[in-house]
């Protein structure tokens, strides 16, 4: 069964999220699906932008327990996002949630309804948004994160905005996308693509920089005592032992 799904319309390339299921979880299977629609469109001449959205009320649930994708294949789709030469929008309507994040942070602009939340959940299951770190830290407040990333609280649109993972929201996340469709459909597959690259060059960095550590951080402590109590407390649906 397809997970990601494409719909095409004046030079955007819309990919839908669809694994209600597992709430948009981060699968081997929905990764390699989303990397392999983002190849298709970096190829296609006709593909201005890509927005990114999902079914259902949450856009991505981070990474799935069940099914985890390699930290490689991770970190292959965030660089990926970051790289193509082309915009990739993220449209939100729902939740987002760890390794979720991520995919906003890669994201050229990203916009979300004023319903959205969002949290950095990994401290609670005992890891830590090592990977998701490298589109991340560049870009968003860095107080910020150090609360957030911290604690795993819950946080509005209003605040994403306020930190930089967001661009903007609004009651109307399509009202808000509007104007700015229509900016990337006005300016020319050059412009946008040499823009891009100038946007991206310190992210890329960052990846260049640390992705082989956090990849190793990450896979260090998915097999970690800790983190198989807090997953199977997570799914089994208590607190974890560490919990006062």
């Amino acid at each position: 069964m397809t997970v990601v799904h494409r719909a095409h319309e004046r030079a955007v390339t819309t990919l839908t999220l669809d694994s209600p299921d597992n709430r948009n979880a981060l699968s081997a299977v929905l990764v390699g699906e989303l990397a392999d629609g983002l190849t298709r469109c970096g190829k296609d001449s006709d593909v201005r932008a890509i927005v990114l959205t999902h079914t259902g009320n949450t856009f991505c649930a981070g990474a799935d327990l069940r099914d985890p994708p390699h930290p490689d294949a991770l970190v292959g789709l965030l660089r990926q996002i970051v790289e193509l030469r082309k915009p990739v929008l993220a449209r939100v309507t729902g939740h987002v949630r760890a390794g979720g994040l991520g995919l906003l942070g890669a994201c050229d602009i990203a916009a979300a309804s004023a319903e959205a939340t969002f949290a950095f959940t990994e401290v609670r299951i005992g890891v830590a948004p090592a990977v998701i770190s490298l589109p991340l830290l560049p870009r968003t407040d860095p107080r910020a994160l150090a609360r957030y990333y911290l604690t795993g609280e819950r946080f509005d649109a209003a605040e994403a905005v306020r930190t930089g993972l967001l661009t903007a929201t609004g009651d109307d996340v399509d009202a808000v996308l509007a104007p700015v469709l229509d900016g990337l459909r006005r300016a020319s597959p050059q412009g946008l693509a040499e823009t891009k690259q100038l946007l991206t060059a310190k992210v890329l960095e960052t990846f260049d920089r640390d992705a082989a550590d956090l990849t190793a951080l990450s896979a260090r402590l998915f097999s970690s005592a800790q983190a198989r109590e807090g997953m199977t407390a997570f799914l089994e649906r208590r607190d974890p032992a560490w919990v006062v």
